[in-house]
């Protein structure tokens, strides 16, 4: 058995099994321990948005609120993406700020 299949074995041993529910469908995924509590609350984040857009656009099929929770879930992510972009350029100028000022010190 080579290193890498030794590690891919050690990481599907490591996984484990977990029931989601996403548009009432059910659906076993095998996942690492530690991303569980935040699949559950993302599949939990989904089903509300789905509810969300049932409740404001009635009388569409299943799959035009998956669409519309997945054009809403996507356009979060982005808009989160360009704040950590933000945030990282300001880290980038206070450090610079720091360094300046211990030099001068």
């Amino acid at each position: 058995m080579s290193e890498n299949q030794a590690i891919t074995d050690h990481q599907e041993d490591s996984l484990i099994p977990v029931n989601i529910t996403i548009a009432d469908r059910s659906y076993r995924i095998k996942l690492a321990a530690k991303d569980e509590e935040a699949v559950r609350k993302t599949a939990a984040l989904i089903n509300q948005k789905m509810v969300e857009f049932k409740n404001a656009y009635a009388g569409k099929d299943m799959q035009d609120y998956i669409s519309m929770v997945l054009l809403w879930f996507t356009t979060e992510q982005q808009q989160t993406g360009q704040n950590l972009y933000e945030l990282e350029a300001i880290q980038n100028q206070i450090d610079a700020l720091t360094s300046s000022i211990e030099k001068a010190l």
